[in-house]
Order: C-alpha cells, then sequence, then structure tokens
C-alpha cells in the first residue's frame, strides 16, 4: 500500500512539473519558416524585368511557337525565323507600327525590342 501511495504522490508530482501552470512564458521561438514575400534563394533572378525590356538569360522551356505567339502578343507581325542562342533567348525580326526591329523572348516571357 506504501508503494501505491509512493508511486501516485511520484506520477502527481511529475504531471505537475510537466503540466501548464496557466503562466504563459511568451511566444515559442522556432525557425523562421519565411517571414518575407521574396523567395530567400539567391540561385533565383526574381527580379521583374517586364517593365525594363532588359532580357534574362536562362533555360528557357518555351517552344518556338510560344515563343512567336508572346512576340506577337506584344503587337508585332511578320514575325521571320526564330533562333535560340546558348543562353535560352529566343530572336527573330518581326514588324511594328511599320518598323522592322530584332526582337526576342527571355525564359520569363519578357519580349524585347533590341
Amino acid at each position: 500500500m506504501n508503494k501505491q501511495i509512493v508511486s501516485l504522490a511520484a506520477v502527481a508530482a511529475l504531471m505537475a512539473a510537466c503540466g501548464n501552470n496557466g503562466e504563459s512564458e511568451g511566444p515559442v521561438e522556432g525557425p523562421v519558416v519565411s517571414s518575407s514575400e521574396q523567395p530567400r534563394n539567391p540561385a533565383i533572378d526574381a527580379a521583374d524585368t517586364s517593365q525594363a525590356g532588359t532580357l534574362t538569360p536562362g533555360a528557357n522551356s518555351f517552344t518556338e511557337g510560344q515563343a512567336r505567339e508572346a512576340i506577337e502578343k506584344q503587337g508585332y507581325t511578320d514575325v521571320g525565323q526564330l533562333t535560340q542562342d546558348d543562353q535560352g533567348i529566343w530572336s527573330a525580326t518581326a514588324t511594328r507600327d511599320g518598323a522592322q526591329a530584332n526582337v526576342s523572348v527571355d525564359y520569363k516571357g519578357v519580349v524585347s525590342a533590341r
């Protein structure tokens, strides 16, 4: 009987020590998942270059037809033979507003006249 009382008292003391005593110690510290809107991977170029007209080299997954469509959506017509360089940039000659220009599309879909 003494063993049961001692065991019960030990369990009660352990539960009291480990349980929530109603006192808050503040927020729990832990790893920061992501507190910013920007990705934290420096290997990814996340800069918005769509308005700057600058092309970003990179592995391009566009097909020739998709690159042609991106150029035509920017108001260009008579898009010539498209070629892709070693930086993944599609280029061709095209006409817009009666003027012929060399246009290019990067892997982000940014169309730029050179």
